[in-house]
């Protein structure tokens, strides 16, 4: 899966326990988690700062995911980042948020 995807749409893959979810911030998934987050700008700033909770990062993720088992739940998805850890979860995360910034 990883020879497919295209860093220039800020795809990314979160490598879990169980699967490697390709995340890919399309223009309706970065809609969807904005209607929950808020301001998509302010989340940067957040984690700019080293103030972007865990449970946003968690949202981005999900309405991101893109290859993700149809049947994973949103609070088992969330298990799955958390037990892969910040280490796992760190890349796929910067890349969505230079995607949003629009930058490479």
């Amino acid at each position: 899966m990883t020879a497919h995807l295209n860093p220039a749409r800020g795809e990314a893959v979160l490598q879990t326990e169980n699967a490697a979810i390709m995340l890919r911030p399309s223009f309706a998934a970065l809609v969807a988690a904005e209607a929950e987050l808020g301001s998509l700008f302010a989340l940067v700033e957040r984690a700019a700062e080293g103030q972007l909770k865990l449970s946003e990062m968690v949202a981005l993720f999900w309405h991101c995911r893109h290859d993700a088992p149809p049947d994973i739940s949103r609070a088992a998805f969330a298990e799955e980042v958390v037990a892969a850890g910040l280490s796992a979860a760190t890349p796929a995360l910067k890349s969505i948020l230079v995607q949003i910034l629009g930058a490479r």
